[in-house]
């Protein structure tokens, strides 16, 4: 029914024989572009719910006015991975889309700072985060393209390191702007400080400089003999039994999807809540619609063809789903909670435009720069870790640092030794965007690099989804309205992340399976 591991092992080795090494430049080069998109989530992370609350957002709203990023990662990162592995011509495969997203994500920067109401800089945020992710797909698989096998530990790495540096310069730069270049700090009349309003400016530039420096100084040739590969691999039709298997899921999806817009209707949920129904219900047609055209005869179905790749899914990518669902639903509390929950722990603020509220959400940006900077670091560190205890290990460990430390935004009352937390989560950071895609790297065909990043990207989305969903709720009837709590539950779900991990095959598990 399902093409074996052993298969998309065997395809995946034989890339490294026609992958040239490139030098310590080219592939600096190559990953300079994340400097720039990251800067935009760095950006985004701190600065979005203290824009959606300046605009009137009360702080149960936060989670569902969150959901644009979730939602535009679960539909265009599958479809660009799909688009990018069948683009060819003299621009490559990956570098159009980067440069593309790229220049769409810095209008949308320039564009978030201005936004006259809460209904509008939602509509941006949507389309800060769809372009963003347009770009930030093809980055992996271009590290997975271009690199051997002895390199990508190396290459995943220096994407780290300039994560790191990105979301470092992004997060302190409405703090740096504040108290090195005495641009003001204060929101005044219920606007927005110059110094975030500038730092979105600054941001975008940025952006532009650095996608532009990797699209210009990295090269994609047809010559490549992983891109030879890909045009002489089949794509692996689901037999009989596969075919059933993806009907079933597909009128489950469709049924769900329905039941979520009935159940939405009747207790007058968000209408954000119907997004992700018709999402829902959408990939359920999707399936049906994909097994109806095979058994029509269709040879090649486009854009439907993802469907059945998740069905072939390798073994390796099904259980990092489990292990990614706990740890970005932590993630994603965080990022919506840290600056209310901060502002109203340690300052004794709720009001957005006061003073101590800024100065706390400064502070979070400098905490966030911290942990970013202790990733980029510790992205060095991890290569040698891995090869001790393994790379198993070394993911949960990191995890259970991340979840120590958002538990210590609960049990310190000072906030100047917040800087302890941020610790810890930028060990977990340092391993959530490495040790996974490194796991990930041999497991899946070379021809289906791009589309397989992107669906494992999926699995990143939908436990934001899920948060999107029940967070807000949870934080404003359950919690009373206390952020700090939000944090507690993300250092919960990274501690189950941290168990699912051990559930991920290793090494010598991927050995024995290929062998049968």
């Amino acid at each position: 029914m399902q093409a074996t591991d052993a298969t998309a092992a065997q395809v995946a080795r034989s890339r490294s024989p026609g992958t040239r090494r490139l030098t310590y430049l080219q592939i600096w080069n190559m990953c300079v572009g994340l400097f720039g998109v990251q800067i935009v989530w760095g950006l985004q992370n701190v600065n979005t719910s203290r824009i959606f609350q300046t605009l009137g957002a009360n702080i149960d709203e936060l989670a569902i006015l969150w959901i644009a990023g979730p939602a535009t990662g679960l539909i265009v990162q599958p479809v660009i991975g799909y688009l990018s592995d069948r683009t060819t011509g003299r621009f490559g495969r990956r570098r159009p889309y980067i440069l593309g997203g790229g220049m769409l994500a810095a209008l949308a920067l320039f564009a978030m700072p201005n936004a006259p109401s809460l209904w509008a800089a939602s509509l941006v945020l949507w389309v800060l985060t769809a372009s963003i992710n347009i770009a930030m797909e093809p980055f992996r698989a271009l590290v997975a393209d271009r690199l051997p096998e002895e390199q990508r530990t190396a290459g995943f790495a220096t994407q780290v390191f300039f994560i790191g540096a990105g979301a470092v310069f992004a997060s302190a730069l409405p703090w740096m702007l504040t108290y090195w270049f005495a641009i003001s700090g204060d929101a005044g009349q219920g606007g927005l400080p110059q110094s975030v309003k500038l730092a979105f400016y600054i941001g975008g530039a940025s952006l532009i400089g650095a996608v532009m420096w990797t699209v210009f100084t990295t090269s994609e040739t047809p010559a490549d003999a992983h891109a030879i590969a890909a045009r002489s691999v089949a794509h692996d039709v689901p037999t009989a039994e596969g075919a059933a298997a993806l009907a079933r899921a597909g009128v489950l999806w469709v049924v769900g999807g329905g039941a979520i817009a009935v159940i939405a209707a009747t207790m007058r949920w968000e209408r954000e809540i119907y997004l992700i129904a018709a999402i829902g219900f959408g990939f359920g047609v999707a399936q049906l619609a994909a097994v109806r055209l095979r058994r029509a005869g269709r040879q090649s179905l486009g854009l439907l063809e993802i469907v059945e790749d998740i069905l072939h899914m390798p073994v390796m990518l099904k259980r990092l789903a489990v292990v990614q669902f706990f740890t970005w639903f932590g993630l994603f509390a965080m990022w919506i909670y840290t600056v209310p929950a901060v502002a109203a722990r340690h300052y004794g603020a709720g009001d957005p435009a006061s003073a101590a509220y800024n100065a706390g959400a400064d502070w979070v940006g400098v905490l966030f720069a911290g942990y970013n900077g202790v990733a980029a670091v510790m992205a060095l560190l991890l290569p040698a870790l891995a090869a001790r205890i393994g790379r198993r290990a070394s993911h949960a460990l990191c995890l259970l640092l991340g979840g120590a430390g958002l538990i210590g935004f609960q049990v310190i009352d000072d906030p100047a030794m917040l800087w302890l937390p941020a610790i810890g989560i930028g060990c977990a950071w340092a391993a959530i965007l490495s040790i996974p895609y490194a796991m990930l790297a041999s497991a899946v065909p070379p021809h289906k690099t791009g589309v397989y990043m992107g669906i494992h990207n999926t699995f990143l989305v939908l436990p934001q989804l899920f948060a999107a969903t029940i967070l807000g709720p949870l934080v404003g009837q359950v919690f009373g309205g206390q952020a700090i709590h939000a944090l507690a539950l993300a250092a919960g779900s990274l501690a189950l992340a941290a168990i699912c991990t051990f559930t991920v095959p290793g090494s010598a598990d991927l050995r024995l399976a290929h062998r049968a």
